[in-house]
């Protein structure tokens, strides 16, 4: 059977690689010293997506993300493996949002674009907020049965989906009838490289909000391909095209709070140089004996 699949998917800083500079000095995070990436388990997520697609002839696979125009880099990177296109949810309004205004941002595109969703998959967390409620907190807001955990989607037919889950302590094979909302973590399989053919088709792909201030697309090079090739405007949404309410979206609507965020930098005081003799490695033991780090 085909199914309308969304995947949703965010553009986060690359917090794996932070330095001293990545905290301004209001304490809050230097996006612009931080590289930004596909966030990672979305991408298992979108993994998960494009196996079914490859099951199920006749299955489309859209990817929905919130953020500025840059963040239309990871719908591109999406389509490079395999994804139909996409939509970018961009709009002063969604600014300073929390996961409960993301996640009403989020359902509302969906209702919006995909309004006969089958299966709307997430990963589990964002490594920039490490929270894992979006995807709950869209399923609450749609009213659909929501699959957490995920490793492995074992089979999709009539209308069910079986998944294998990762728990405390093992396993467990679930099954829910669809539409169903599922996050997927990190251990799941690995997304796909990216496909040369599907490269070249997408390469200038762009959002409305990617041009320059007072650019179209009428002028930019290769313009005509525009008009020839549809699929390469990438979808732009805004708080009013999605009909959302601007009191649930970005900071009015986030009831979350942050008073403050440190960046800690551990340093050594002192250092000890150490030998290989018996001395050293003995007194090295009872150091660490004596602080409890070891023993």
């Amino acid at each position: 059977m085909s199914l309308n699949i969304v995947v949703l998917a965010k553009q986060v800083p690359d917090t794996r690689n932070v330095g001293p500079d990545a905290m301004t000095p209001e304490g809050t995070v230097n996006r612009s010293a931080l590289p930004a990436i596909f966030n990672p388990e979305d991408l298992n997520a979108l993994e998960q997506a494009l196996r079914l697609k490859d099951q199920n002839p006749g299955t489309t696979v859209t990817v929905i993300t919130m953020g500025p125009g840059r963040a239309a880099e990871v719908i591109r990177e999406a389509m490079y493996r395999g994804a139909d296109g996409g939509y970018l949810l961009t709009d002063r309004a969604f600014a300073g949002a929390d996961t409960l205004a993301t996640s009403y941002a989020l359902s509302t595109a969906i209702k919006y674009v995909v309004p006969n969703a089958d299966l709307i998959i997430g990963g589990r967390q964002a490594i920039d907020g490490d929270t894992a409620q979006v995807g709950p907190q869209v399923a609450e807001k749609l009213g659909l049965n929501q699959i957490t955990y995920t490793e492995e989607i074992l089979d999709c037919k009539d209308g069910h989906i079986t998944v294998k889950r990762h728990i405390d302590g093992g396993v467990e094979t679930v099954e829910s009838p669809l539409p169903c909302v599922l996050t997927v973590n990190g251990s799941a399989a690995p997304c796909r490289p990216r496909n040369i053919k599907l490269v070249m088709k997408f390469k200038r792909a762009l959002a409305p909000m990617e041009l320059a201030p007072g650019t179209t697309f009428a002028d930019l090079p290769y313009a005509e391909q525009y008009e020839q090739k549809p699929y390469l405007t990438i979808g732009q949404l805004s708080c009013a095209d999605v009909n959302a309410d601007l009191q649930q979206c970005g900071l009015a609507g986030s009831p979350t709070k942050v008073k403050a965020v440190e960046n800690i930098v551990f340093k050594a005081k002192e250092s000890k140089t150490l030998t290989g003799s018996d001395e050293d490695i003995n007194g090295l033991v009872q150091e660490l004996l004596a602080s409890h780090t070891i023993g």
